[in-house]
């Protein structure tokens, strides 16, 4: 998918690139489905391919590891409340808990919509669709990310409007970024800032290069997407008619199956078998208060 290629939620898309193909089973990432193409891990009509540069349509019989692709559901995408001390990862090699370890029962295969470190917390999104998760990863769909941040020390209210012009660290460049000082205390602030890329940790390192180490990084939103009220490690769908007005194109009303099983478990949790429970549970703050609500 180029930048500029529009996404559809159409279930019964035209021909497209194989790993596209596979992205949106939901079986893995683009890249990831690349890799197994490469590795002759795929076949097509009974033959193994080893090039992605290979367009099919859902009247090709296509198996990864000798199992057949699941018939392609409508996209789906869901809000999801990330506790801190869960990995964004199906798998971690040290054993921690991860967000797939606490998602309901009723939910389908899911892929991110980007990520959360570690120690932040707030907003994710969750779809069932690798091409959709693609779409409003990519920085030129214009979808603003906005986090509430609590750093330590003494933040200097004249070096943030330098930011929106964008800056370099460590020959990394980050694009324009949008901070606005909410509260001063006597030892921490919390800040509002919006980015539009999200590289790896890139609020936690511009707050390292104006001198502050972030001890609370909270994603309120993304895009029209927001946190709101949902409670620390719960999950909602997104309505299809919702999802295809932000996208601007119809919705897929063929199946609703996904979304109405998440919308059954509605925001219930599962209990973690094991790993570290998060003991932070306080609301975001309140742009407007003087610190942190208890909730979360």
């Amino acid at each position: 998918m180029s930048d500029k290629e529009p996404f559809t939620l159409d279930a019964a898309a035209a021909p497209e690139r194989i790993a596209k193909h596979i992205a949106r089973a939901g079986i893995c990432s683009r890249r990831e489905a690349e890799r197994r193409i490469e590795d002759g891990r795929v076949t097509v009509n009974g033959e193994t391919v080893t090039s992605p540069a290979l367009n099919v349509s859902a009247s090709d019989s296509i198996t990864i590891d000798g199992k057949p692709l699941p018939a392609r559901q409508p996209a789906r995408l869901w809000r999801y409340h990330k506790p801190r001390g869960l990995i964004v990862s199906a798998r971690d090699d040290k054993g921690r808990q991860t967000i797939f370890d606490t998602l309901p029962d009723t939910m389908p295969r899911v892929l991110t919509v980007g990520r959360l470190d570690l120690d932040s917390e707030g907003l994710l999104l969750l779809t069932n669709d690798g091409g959709l998760a693609r779409h409003l990863e990519l920085p030129s769909t214009g979808w603003s990310r906005k986090y509430r941040v609590r750093v330590q020390g003494r933040v200097d209210p004249d070096a943030l409007p330098g930011l929106a012009d964008g800056i370099t660290i460590d020959g990394v460049r980050y694009g324009k970024v949008a901070a606005q000082l909410d509260r001063q205390m006597a030892s921490n602030a919390w800040l509002t800032i919006a980015i539009r890329e999200g590289k790896n940790r890139e609020v936690r390192r511009i707050m390292e290069h104006l001198g502050h180490q972030v001890s609370r990084l909270i994603r309120v939103s993304y895009g029209p997407f927001q946190l709101g009220d949902l409670p620390s490690g719960g999950v909602e769908p997104v309505k299809p008619r919702v999802l295809a007005d932000q996208l601007g194109t119809a919705p897929d009303t063929s199946a609703t199956a996904g979304g109405d099983a998440a919308h059954a478990a509605g925001r219930q949790r599962k209990t973690p078998s094991r790993g570290p429970r998060n003991a932070d549970h306080r609301r975001p703050p309140s742009r407007h208060k003087a610190g942190p609500a208890r909730r979360r």
